[in-house]
């Protein structure tokens, strides 16, 4: 008889080790091994594989095969159409990630709720909260509905059971870290509990053609949790992100084998759950204080909406042997190199100063198009000269100074013209604005420096003991 063993499986890679090391051997991620009970599978003599019945696929030219009924059905909200490129596809199966408390339940819910009213019957398993627990956030967000049924369960098993009774159209798993199979006999959680709890449920939905979302946790460094082969069997991966201090939600597709990963859904969580945004650039300027130095509007592009950011800056003397620097929704390695390029092009010294970079709202500006917004708003601050309020920037900037155009100039200040701006600090060699807009082409950053009066930085007081130095 085969007997069970312990073996230390790679939380990352999923490859085991006979002993404990700091290492993974496999993909060489450290601290990542933990401990679990394997128990063999016993097969019959003879049978090189279990298989409980025949295939029931028959080869047939790729032209001849049938896509009707594997056409996307809308969820009934919009953002989340939006990112799906139209809505979820019959025996899809998706995997939504975030960090815990960002609105991942609330979002389901209220997905359920909507395909409910569309006609679909929908099964919400959940194994982290109790029924009445989930019944209570329903009534809050009127997402009560006849045909939308509930079970807590934890067993994958008893899941398979329960769609097999209820014969639903959309599967919601919450979560997958949550369930297991009582046959593998490791705890839930453990990788392997996750792999093959998630190829089961996949398994089931190819299977039946049903529509199933799996929400899954994520690490402390913003990871989906649980092996990688979990984000490869699952033909979409969802990142629901955003800020527990701000409103704004952000869904993005990470992965998505029926469309795009380009574009992006907006939330605002309210009080009856989570509102689509459908015109978010007068949320993030809503409460934007003009003829303030140290603020510029960038026009930016996330997937394929145009977005306006605003970027704000605070440059103030350092009494610090290092000076602060400190981004929050903007890079910071980006934010040093772009100082540097200030300084060493522009003439603006900050170099005993504390800088302080913020994309307002909550929202993270990662793009090489944001650069000059950036600089500009630093040197803004420094100056104390505030940018002209009907003023946008965007391009990127090399270590020479020089500005190069961003990508899809066109709809950036396509969308700032709509919202009243109008002029735009762009490259020189950037296209043809539209008519509403002004272009400001600039070549450079001490240019655009210039152009805007940014150039002479106020004298800046001296840090104590300068004057027994000098």
């Amino acid at each position: 008889m085969a007997r069970a063993r312990a073996v230390f499986r790679c939380a990352t890679c999923g490859s085991t080790s006979p002993r404990w090391a700091g290492r993974c051997p496999g993909c060489n991620e450290w601290n990542t091994l933990s401990e679990e009970i394997e128990v063999p599978v016993v097969r019959a003599a003879g049978s090189a594989r279990a298989r409980p019945g025949g295939s029931t696929e028959t080869p047939q030219p790729i032209g001849e095969v049938d896509v009707t009924e594997w056409a996307a059905k809308p969820t009934g909200v919009s953002e989340l159409d939006r990112v799906l490129g139209g809505g979820l596809v019959p025996g899809s199966v998706t995997l939504l990630g975030g960090e815990p408390g960002i609105g991942k339940s609330t979002l389901l819910l209220q997905v359920a709720a909507r395909r409910a009213d569309l006609g679909s019957k929908v099964l919400y398993v959940t194994a982290e909260e109790s029924r009445q627990q989930v019944k209570l956030r329903a009534e809050r967000l009127d997402a009560l509905h006849p045909r939308l049924w509930l079970v807590s369960e934890l067993e994958v098993p008893s899941i398979v059971d329960h769609v097999d009774s209820v014969k639903p159209d959309l599967l919601i798993v919450d979560s997958i870290q949550s369930v297991h199979d009582p046959e593998l006999g490791s705890a839930p959680g453990t990788v392997t509990q996750v792999r093959e709890s998630a190829h089961r449920l996949v398994g089931e939905a190819k299977a039946r053609g049903l529509a199933t979302i799996l929400v899954g946790h994520v690490t402390k460094d913003g990871n989906l949790a649980g092996p990688r082969v979990l984000e490869h069997v699952v033909d979409t991966v969802l990142a629901f992100e955003g800020d527990r201090h701000h409103a704004l939600r952000l869904l993005r597709a990470v992965k998505h084998r029926f469309g795009p990963t380009q574009d992006l859904g907006l939330f605002e969580m309210g009080e009856v759950g989570l509102i689509p945004v459908p015109d978010p650039s007068r949320l993030f300027l809503a409460d934007r204080c003009t003829g303030v130095a140290g603020s510029v509007v960038l026009p930016t592009i996330e997937g394929h909406r145009p977005l306006l950011v605003e970027l704000q800056a605070l440059v103030v003397p350092s009494y610090l042997s290092t000076p602060r620097r400190s981004a929050q929704g903007v890079d910071s390695g980006r934010l040093s190199l772009l100082l540097a390029v200030l300084e060493r092009r522009a003439g603006l010294t900050v170099a005993n100063c504390d800088v302080y970079a913020l994309a307002v709202g909550g929202v993270k500006v990662s793009e090489p198009g944001a650069d000059l917004a950036v600089a500009l708003a630093v040197a803004s601050a420094l100056t104390g000269t505030p940018v002209p309020d009907e003023v946008v920037a965007c391009g990127e900037l090399g270590l020479g100074g020089e500005v190069r155009q961003s990508s899809q100039t066109g709809r950036r200040l396509a969308e700032a013209a709509r919202l009243g701006f109008t002029r735009a600090v762009v490259a020189a060699s950037a296209p043809a604005a539209p008519d509403d807009i002004e272009a400001i082409r600039v070549g450079s950053l001490a240019e655009a420096v210039a152009v805007l009066g940014l150039g002479h930085a106020p004298k800046r007081s001296r840090r104590p003991g300068d004057e027994r130095g000098a």
